[in-house]
């Protein structure tokens, strides 16, 4: 499965306003969980419930705020970049630009697994995390990302 394949361009936020880790998890999921028709609050919680076991933030400027939700039918992602940067509690104690958003069922732990490798090989290419970072519109992040993810 492609990114592109779980990805609505109305779920890229190309100018984060957030500036702590709460608030870019909540802004995230703000349209994730209206394409899905489920809860905000609810999928916040499983995400902040995630972060207490630890950060999503993995460094070199990217997190990755993911979590297992009941009662979504597949798989979820949202994007988004904040120009000026969140401390994300990030592994190497910088602050993160990049965010893609993950949530999939309880019971599809594989897809899970996959679709987060698949994210984070993308995000190890610097020239990728570059042009995400310079992106002003949805548009041109889908075009990066399916230029990138052909490739995989």
């Amino acid at each position: 499965m492609k990114i592109l394949d779980k990805l609505d361009k109305k779920a890229i936020l190309c100018d984060l306003k957030a500036r702590d880790k709460k608030g870019v998890i909540e802004e995230l999921a703000t349209p994730v969980a209206l394409l899905a028709g489920v809860d905000k609050g609810d999928m916040v919680k499983v995400l902040l419930e995630r972060e207490r076991l630890g950060s999503t933030g993995i460094g070199g400027g990217i997190g990755i705020p993911h979590g297992k939700m009941r009662g979504i039918g597949g798989l979820l992602l949202g994007f988004g970049v904040s120009r000026q940067g969140v401390d994300f509690e990030s592994i190497d104690g910088k602050s993160t630009h990049l965010f893609f958003l993950l949530v999939t069922p309880e019971d599809l732990a594989g897809l899970h697994l996959s679709m987060l490798a698949r994210i984070s090989r993308l995000l190890k290419n610097p020239l990728f995390r570059d042009n995400l970072a310079h992106a002003e519109d949805p548009e041109r992040v889908m075009e990066i990302i399916q230029e990138a993810d052909e490739d995989f």
